[in-house]
């Protein structure tokens, strides 16, 4: 079969600026849209009014809010998370624990990626003893064995990779050392807090398979390694270590942020860095349709530029096929160039299938983030 191209005609129509998010025409507000996420072609509408000055939105097509800091906690085992968002690609969850963990887990599904909210803990696997704490990043292949003890309260953010795996993005131009270099990712090592758990004590495996649980009763704990040779083991990486990609001229896609992809989606961090200074470039995220990507984002800490009235421990779905784009605060903040940097942290999931909601307690979803828009102009 004959290699396909997108049809592309660049031109420009009417009242229209002459490169995409700079210097826009007075009281006009910019639309992208773009196939592909932000890797295809994509043409910039320049509109009179916001494009999410929605009066009503009727139909399941909004954007939607959740609050996971009103989750219980779930438990000593993962298998027990509260499933948040999911498809045949990617399953979301949040796990709180107080207990303690006194079992190993295997996924059998998909490579798991943790990302650590809030605590710190002691995770050891079959490839050895790694401390994690806030902010960290972990990523454990498929099929690895695991458990975590951990000091305090801890809660995780889980992305599962279903029938998947991660790799590094794709860094283009600016070469592999961009948003940050490989050798900050750390491997569990076969220290001395690792031998000292090897013991000759009864120790279940609790296996996910197809979504369903089995246990396997060994009479030692089968987390028995003495040394591993190879290129496959479990990675950690913190948040601190990612120094985005910045434009003082030019506001840079989601895109840009990419920490880990998977076939089907894309794993972005947003991390603090200086707000553009260029006066004809946009300070806020422009509108975008991105009709072929559901977005969610997650926040950490920090306050998020382009939201409002959204805090640390909350999670955002705006579906593919509904105008993406900032609340009118936030516009109005970066329309006068009132803040010169971001301190927000934040985890950004880019699914290529439509996502599905899970049944959630309630009081988990603000059923009024779709009118957080309504009056549109700043």
């Amino acid at each position: 079969m004959a290699r396909l191209h997108w049809i592309s005609l660049p031109r420009i129509e009417g009242i229209a600026s002459r490169q995409a998010h700079v210097d826009l025409p007075a009281d006009t507000y910019e639309r992208e849209l773009g196939r592909e996420g932000f890797y295809g072609p994509s043409t910039q509408m320049y509109h009179r009014h916001p494009p999410t000055g929605w009066s009503d939105v009727e139909g399941p097509l909004q954007p939607r809010a959740f609050d996971a800091t009103k989750l219980e906690c779930t438990g000593e085992s993962p298998w027990n998370a509260v499933a948040l968002l999911f498809n045949t690609q990617v399953k979301i969850r949040f796990w709180r624990i107080e207990s303690v963990m006194d079992h190993l887990v295997r996924n059998a599904d998909g490579d798991e990626l943790l990302f650590v909210h809030h605590g710190s803990a002691d995770l050891f696997c079959d490839y050895g003893h790694l401390e994690i704490r806030e902010g960290d990043y972990v990523m454990l292949p498929r099929g690895t064995m695991w458990r975590i003890a951990h000091h305090d309260s801890l809660s995780l953010l889980m992305i599962e990779a279903t029938d998947e795996s991660y790799r590094l993005p794709d860094k283009g131009i600016v070469g592999a050392h961009a948003v940050f270099d490989p050798a900050m990712l750390e491997t569990p090592a076969i220290d001395d807090a690792f031998i000292a758990q090897q013991t000759e004590e009864p120790w279940q495996v609790r296996v996910k398979k197809r979504g369903q649980v089995s246990t396997l009763h060994y009479p030692f704990n089968p987390l028995d390694a003495v040394g591993w040779h190879g290129s496959l083991s479990p990675v950690r990486i913190n948040w601190r270590a990612i120094r985005p990609l910045m434009s003082a001229r030019y506001h840079v896609p989601p895109s840009a942020h990419t920490t880990f992809a998977s076939s089907r989606f894309v794993v972005c961090t947003f991390a603090p860095r200086p707000i553009e200074s260029d006066p004809g470039a946009l300070k806020v995220p422009f509108f975008h349709n991105n009709d072929d990507y559901d977005e969610v984002i997650f926040y950490h800490r920090g306050e998020f530029f382009s939201r409002d009235n959204i805090h640390p421990g909350m999670l955002t779905l705006h579906p593919a096929g509904i105008t993406h784009g900032p609340h009118p605060k936030a516009l109005e903040i970066g329309s006068k160039s009132l803040r010169k940097e971001t301190d927000e942290v934040a985890v950004m999931i880019d699914t290529r299938d439509a996502l599905e909601v899970a049944e959630l307690p309630d009081g988990v979803e603000w059923s009024g983030y779709v009118d957080s828009w309504k009056g549109g102009k700043p």
